[in-house]
């Protein structure tokens, strides 16, 4: 028999509970999800203007109970963890309308949530009543298919974006406006259109270059918009041909990055090298001197048990940097040694004993 090949970067038209059976079992590295929320609202919502409120009354939301939007969140859910792969993740979008019953029904199914994440709104709609607080966030669930199962957590890379400190699970991020925001004959092409910056942190974190990220409710197609950016593969389900002519059109005018900013090593991923390997490789020598980065008057000397002396102290690369430098630091990038006449940051050497593993 032979293999179904998979629907890379394109958008089916359909139930996606319908479609994903034709896809084959553990297939997909990461799953998005931005279904409809069950706002539960029966009649129009007005801004004190009277202007309309856009997303709060249209047919794709509308469920008689709670039971049938559960049955119908079950199918859905059941058919991605299906196609996910062992180690694969899902997130799902919602607001306080939907998410606790999907997170409930995502548990049954067997899903094992790592987080949740909210996303807080800079610029929220108002509460136009005034009867209750503003809505100003939505929540994520973010869970793997199989509890203890081996996921893709680019960790570092979340560091770096978030100027080198762990990313927390409170995203201040804007709503789409301005010239992200897409529009049609002068009006809103897509009524929830999610930010790029959203799926930009959710696809970095969670999978690699060449992977295959499904989005079941494709929309206006973000999710494939900032894959194709980031060079993954996505496939999109979408009922909507509307919609499908919108996210087709984003997605085509979009080009990939370049391979080489592409090429993002996981530190956690690479081989441990410890200082002292250094020693014993023959790079460096115990009596050796280092000379500090931010002012290479400073020299220490290296003792044989590979920790650094400084007149009376002594300790590793990263204490010494340290209390040197009077703040958190890599010690990797701190110290210099010199060669041929010329200085060298030493984790150059590091990188010359895991090229010859």
């Amino acid at each position: 028999m032979a293999a179904i090949k998979l629907p890379l970067n394109q958008i089916l038209q359909g139930n996606c509970a319908e479609i994903l059976k034709s896809l084959p079992e553990n297939s997909v590295d990461l799953a998005f999800a931005d279904p409809p929320y069950n706002l539960q609202l029966q009649n129009d919502l007005y801004r004190p203007d009277f202007s309309k409120v856009d997303a709060v009354n249209n047919k794709w939301d509308k469920f008689s109970s709670f039971a049938e939007y559960d049955t119908f969140t079950s199918e859905w859910l059941s058919a991605i963890r299906r196609v996910l792969k062992e180690t694969g993740t899902i997130w799902v979008i919602g607001s306080y309308h939907n998410i606790y019953r999907v997170g409930a029904l995502m548990q049954n199914l067997g899903f094992w949530i790592l987080n949740d994440i909210i996303w807080l709104k800079t610029n929220p709609m108002p509460n136009f009543r005034g009867v209750r607080f503003t809505n100003a966030h939505e929540t994520m669930i973010w869970a793997q298919k199989k509890k203890g199962a081996k996921y893709t957590f680019n960790h570092h890379a979340m560091k770096a974006l978030n100027d080198d400190l762990q990313m927390r699970s409170d995203w201040l991020l804007p709503l789409t406006t301005g010239k992200e925001r897409i529009k049609s004959n002068g009006t809103k092409a897509h009524p929830t259109q999610k930010p790029e910056s959203l799926l930009y942190r959710v696809i970095m974190s969670n999978s690699n270059i060449g992977d295959v990220i499904l989005d079941p409710f494709f929309g206006s197609g973000t999710t494939g918009a900032v894959a194709k950016k980031l060079g993954r593969n996505f496939i999109g389900i979408e009922r909507d041909k509307k919609y499908i002519k919108v996210a087709q059109k984003r997605i085509d005018a979009i080009t990939q990055s370049p391979a080489e900013a592409l090429t993002v090593t996981e530190k956690r991923n690479q081989v441990r090298v410890p200082f002292g390997a250094l020693l014993e490789a023959g790079f460096l020598s115990p009596g050796q001197r280092l000379f500090f980065k931010e002012d290479k008057s400073i020299r220490v000397v290296i003792l044989s048990n590979g920790h650094l002396k400084y007149k009376s102290q002594t300790g590793s690369i990263h204490a010494l940097a340290k209390s040197i430098a009077g703040g958190a630091v890599n010690g990797w990038d701190m110290w210099f040694y010199k060669e041929n006449g010329e200085l060298k940051v030493i984790d150059e050497l590091r990188e010359k004993i895991r090229t010859s593993k």
